[in-house]
Order: C-alpha cells, then sequence, then structure tokens
C-alpha cells in the first residue's frame, strides 16, 4: 500500500519527465490511489517552485508579480489538499490501534518532503554540471547534492519505518488539517476589512 522507494522513483522520473516536455504527465487509470495522489501532489509541487522561481526574476513587471502570487496561492493549497486527501486515502484503509504511540507527522506530509527533496536533487544535480558556471558553483552544488540525496534516503527510511510500527499496531497518525487562511476573504483581515472599510463609506 505504501512504499517509499516506489514514491521516490515516481519523484524522480516525473520529475525528469515534467522538465522534458514541459507538459501533462498521464496519470494511468490503473495506479494504485495513494500514487495517483502522490503524482497529483508532486505535480503541485512541480508547478508551485516553477511560479515561485518566476517571482524572482530581477526587474520583473509588477502585473507578473500579482498573477504569480495568486498561483502561488492555489498551488500551495492544492499541494496542502492532496497532503490530506493521501492521509484521509490510507487513514480509510486502516485499522489503527487506538492506544499506540501518536506519531506527529503523517505519512502524507513525509511523502510532500520527499517530493520536495525530489525537485531540490534534480536542480542542484543540473548546477552541478552546468557548463557555464564557475568550478567552484559546480564544486559547492555536488557537496550540497550528496547531503539532500542522504537527507532523502534517511527520510524515506522514515516513512517505511512509521508505516511498518503502524501496520503492526505500534504507531497511529491522524489527519492533521492545514486550516490554511490566506484562501478564504472571511480569514483575511486584509481583505474583509477592506469591505468592511468600501461598506462604511
Amino acid at each position: 500500500m505504501l512504499d517509499a522507494l516506489l514514491i521516490t522513483r515516481m519523484h524522480d522520473a516525473m520529475t525528469v519527465a515534467l522538465h522534458e516536455v514541459e507538459g501533462e504527465v498521464a496519470i494511468e487509470a490503473s495506479a494504485d490511489g495513494l500514487m495517483a495522489l502522490a503524482t497529483a501532489q508532486h505535480r503541485a509541487n512541480f508547478d508551485l517552485w516553477h511560479e515561485e522561481d518566476k517571482a524572482r526574476v530581477p526587474e520583473v513587471l509588477d502585473a507578473e508579480i500579482v498573477r504569480v502570487k495568486r498561483a502561488i496561492d492555489s498551488l500551495n493549497q492544492r499541494r496542502n489538499d492532496l497532503v490530506e486527501k493521501m492521509d484521509l486515502w490510507l487513514i480509510d484503509r486502516l485499522d489503527q490501534v487506538i492506544a499506540a504511540p501518536l506519531h506527529s507527522e503523517t505519512p502524507g506530509l513525509m511523502i510532500d518532503r520527499l517530493s520536495i527533496l525530489a525537485l531540490k536533487i534534480y536542480h542542484t544535480r543540473e548546477e552541478s554540471h552546468r557548463v557555464n558556471a564557475t568550478e567552484q558553483h559546480r564544486s559547492k552544488n555536488t557537496e550540497r547534492l550528496v547531503l539532500l540525496e542522504e537527507q532523502r534516503q534517511d527520510l524515506a527510511s522514515c516513512l517505511d519505518a512509521l508505516w511498518t510500527e503502524v501496520l503492526e499496531g505500534r504507531r497511529r497518525f491522524k489527519l492533521y488539517r492545514q486550516m490554511k487562511m490566506y484562501n478564504d476573504p472571511e480569514l483575511n483581515p486584509a481583505v474583509y476589512g477592506r469591505k468592511n472599510d468600501l461598506g462604511d463609506g
């Protein structure tokens, strides 16, 4: 049901494919529900990463920054919604031991972190081979790449260990709603405060 190695391989393959074709990566109809959600979640992180890059371009027009900011908010909401969907998918198929110690981080959140690490690894590897960069730059990124790959291996091992403990009844997790407030105008005082100010006039 949950295999960290399969997930990290999917992240890597999908990251390469998205950079090569710059288009949609199809989700196989026969794919396991969790893998389909993890694939969609990685796509959201991929799109979020590249939208954030656009906002950092020097002398970018204000109108483009506004567009990018709104896209980032939407993609971040999708990213977090898919984390919750992964956790719900797993919870619905488990019979957890309620007396087992609670784990503070859910599998969905760990898969999200693995997704981000896959993107960091891809781009750091690119920088370690960039021909128009200095040797110092390439060397620095080669060192960073080793650390990132170690971090991903550690996290993947922790995810597998958590899943084993959950299946054995020695650990449990529950859904943690992200409660994101920035996309809800009723929870943003900069938005509802403005409405009130306009209404008072």
